[in-house]
C-alpha cells in the first residue's frame, strides 16, 4: 500500500474521518466546530485518498463510527474532560487488538554505547583519604563546636559544670551514688543495701523491752577499772544558777580522754564475767555507742563508722572501731572541754567549795552501766557511759543525760532537732534515761542557759515536723541486726562498716580478733 500521500493519524484514521466525527460529537454537545487551515488541508487529502479507494473508506467510516461512539462514552464518564495519555509509548489500534512498543532509546551500558565500552576497569583516580574525626568534649577546653552542658552541640565552649571523664565500662551499673561502681574491697563478705523506704520501715512495730541494769564498773583516773560506782556523780539541780559561767575554766588543767583501744571492751567483759552475767541466752555483747551508729544511720547518711564483728558461742561481740581523725585545732580542744565542765558544773562535786572554779577535769574519769535489754526478737547486752544520777522521792535512782551545744538562731534550729536531737534521744531512750540537760553556750564558751527534756516528749516535738520518727530507727536497727546475726559465722572475725557512697553496710572478712574477748572465753571456760 502506498501511504506516501497519504497522512495517517496515530490512532489509524484519516484527518477527514477524525474532523467529520469531531464534528459530529461538537454539534451533540452543543459547541461550535473549530476551522482552521491545517483541518481544511488534511480533508481534501483524505477525500482524494477515499475516492482511490472506496472498500478502505467504508472500513475506514465504520471504524470511525465506533470509535467515535467510545470517544462519547469516554467524554461522559470524564465529565466532557478531553485527556490526552502524553506518555514515552507508542499506541497503535489495528481494529481488534491493540498493542504498545516503547520508543526506542539507546542502552547506556549496552554494547552499543562506545563511550561506556572504552572507559578502563580501573579508575586514574586516587582514593580520597578522610580526615581523622575529632571528638570535642568538655574536657578539651576548647571554643566552638564542643559539647555543652547538654548532649547537643551549642558552640559556647566548654561548659560551666564538665563532664565526668573518661567514662569507665558500665557493666551493668550507672552513675551516681545509687549506682556507685568502686573499686570492690576483696575482703567484702556481704553488703546490706539500703532498699526499704521511709514509709515501710514506719508500718514495722518493733517492741524495745525496758533496759534493766545488771552490772556496773567505775574507771579511776589511771585507767583501772572498780565493779562498783564509786565514779558515779549526782546531778545538781540547781544549775540554773551558774548560767553565765565561763566554761573555759580549768583548760589549761584539763586531761583529754585516751584511746583504748579493746581494752575498754575488755572492762566491759570483766565486768559482765564479776557479776555472773549468763551469756547463753544473748545475741550481741556490745557497747551503747555501736547501738547508736546503727540506729542514727537510718537518716543521717553522710558519716562512716566501723565496728568489729567476732561471733563465739553463737554470741556475736560487738568491739567499738574509732575512725582516723584530723588533728584537732586549738578551738576543736575547748570545743571539747566546754562539755565536760558543763558536767562538772551541773554535778555535785564535794571536793570542789562553793564559788570555786572549774579545774583538773579528767575525760577519762568515768562510770559505766551494764544494761539488758531486747530490741525485735535480739537480746542485747550493752554497757553505757551514765553521766550522772538523780532519785526520784520515794528514792528510786535515776540516770541523766547532759549535753552542750551552741544557742539556738533561726539557721541553727532546723538542724538541731533534725541530727542532735536524733542522736540525743537514741543515747537516751536505749539506756532507759529519761532526762536530757541541755547547756547552751555562746561562741565564747559562756553558758546561756539550760533546759530539761524529757526522752519521750522529744519524738513528738520533731514528728510534727515530719524530721524523723524513732519507730523508724528501730525498725532498721533490727533490719541490720537480723541480717548480720545470720551473716556471721562461727569463730569467724568481720568488720561491719559504714562507708562511701554511704548506701550500704559492708561487712568485710578480718583475720584477727582481740586479745581481751579470746581471753573473756578462757575465763568463762
Amino acid at each position: 500500500m502506498d501511504c506516501a500521500g497519504r497522512s495517517l493519524n496515530l490512532f489509524g484514521e484519516s484527518d477527514e474521518e477524525i474532523a467529520n466525527n469531531s464534528d459530529g460529537e461538537e454539534e451533540q454537545n452543543g459547541v461550535a466546530p473549530r476551522q482552521n487551515s491545517s483541518s481544511g488541508s488534511s480533508s481534501s487529502s483524505s477525500g482524494a485518498s477515499s475516492q482511490a479507494s472506496s472498500s478502505g473508506s467504508s472500513s475506514s467510516s465504520s471504524r470511525g463510527g465506533s470509535s467515535s461512539s467510545e470517544a462519547e462514552e469516554e467524554n461522559d464518564e470524564n465529565n466532557g474532560e478531553v485527556r490526552s495519555n502524553d506518555n514515552h509509548y507508542g499506541f497503535v489500534d489495528d481494529g481488534d487488538s491493540r498493542q504498545y512498543f516503547e520508543k526506542d532509546e539507546k542502552d547506556l551500558f549496552g554494547s552499543d554505547n562506545e563511550d561506556y565500552v572504552k572507559i578502563s576497569a580501573q579508575s586514574p583516580y586516587s582514593v580520597p583519604v578522610l580526615p581523622p574525626l575529632r571528638i570535642m568534649s568538655n574536657n578539651t577546653g576548647g571554643g566552638g563546636g564542643g559539647f555543652g552542658r547538654g548532649r547537643w552541640q551549642n558552640g559556647r565552649g566548654q561548659g560551666l559544670l564538665s563532664r565526668p571523664g573518661p567514662y569507665p565500662q558500665r557493666g551493668n551499673y550507672g552513675y551516681g551514688q545509687k549506682f556507685f561502681n568502686g573499686p570492690r574491697d576483696e575482703r567484702l563478705v556481704a553488703e546490706l543495701k539500703f532498699t526499704k523506704s521511709e514509709e515501710t520501715l514506719a508500718r514495722k512495730a518493733i517492741a524495745f523491752q525496758e533496759p534493766c541494769e545488771l552490772a556496773c564498773f567505775s574507771r579511776a583516773e589511771g585507767g583501772y577499772a572498780y565493779f562498783d560506782d564509786r565514779n558515779l556523780r549526782l546531778f545538781k539541780r540547781l544549775i540554773t544558777e551558774d548560767v553565765g559561767a565561763d566554761l573555759n575554766d580549768g583548760f589549761d588543767t584539763f586531761v583529754e580522754k585516751k584511746d583504748l583501744g579493746s581494752q575498754g571492751f575488755g572492762d566491759l567483759l570483766a565486768a559482765i564475767r564479776d557479776k555472773n552475767v549468763p551469756l547463753q541466752n544473748m545475741h550481741f555483747v556490745t557497747y551503747r555507742n555501736n547501738l547508736n551508729k546503727i540506729l542514727a544511720t537510718a537518716y543521717i547518711r553522710h558519716e562512716p563508722w566501723e565496728m568489729g564483728v567476732h561471733k563465739r558461742n553463737g554470741v556475736v561481740y560487738l568491739d567499738v572501731h574509732k575512725l582516723p581523725e584530723r588533728p584537732l585545732s586549738e578551738l576543736d580542744r575547748r570545743r571539747c572541754y566546754w562539755g565536760y565542765c558543763f558536767e562538772a558544773l551541773a554535778t555535785e562535786d564535794p571536793r570542789r567549795a562553793d564559788g570555786e572554779a572549774i579545774h583538773h577535769v579528767d575525760a577519762n574519769v568515768e562510770y559505766c552501766s551494764v544494761l539488758k535489754t531486747k530490741l525485735g526478737a535480739h537480746r542485747i547486752l550493752m554497757g553505757a557511759e551514765m553521766d550522772c544520777c538523780d532519785s526520784t522521792d520515794d528514792g528510786r535512782r535515776f540516770y541523766v543525760e547532759l549535753k552542750t551545744t551552741r544557742e539556738l538562731d533561726y539557721r541553727s534550729e532546723e538542724r538541731y532537732e533534725r541530727e542532735k536531737l536524733l542522736k540525743f534521744w537514741i543515747q537516751s531512750f536505749l539506756a532507759g534515761v529519761p532526762y536530757i540537760v541541755i547547756g547552751f553556750r555562746d561562741d565564747s564558751g559562756r553558758l546561756v542557759r539550760t533546759e530539761r527534756l524529757r526522752t519521750k516528749d522529744i519524738t513528738h516535738r520533731v514528728k510534727m515536723k515530719g524530721y524523723w520518727q524513732g519507730g523508724v530507727c528501730l525498725a532498721f536497727a533490727d533490719e541490720v541486726l537480723c541480717w548480720l546475726y545470720g551473716t556471721v559465722k562461727e569463730n569467724e572475725d568481720y568488720i561491719l562498716q559504714f562507708a562511701h557512697p554511704f548506701t550500704r553496710l559492708e561487712l568485710l572478712q578480718d583475720q584477727t580478733c582481740p586479745d581481751v574477748i579470746s581471753y573473756h572465753l578462757e575465763q568463762l571456760h
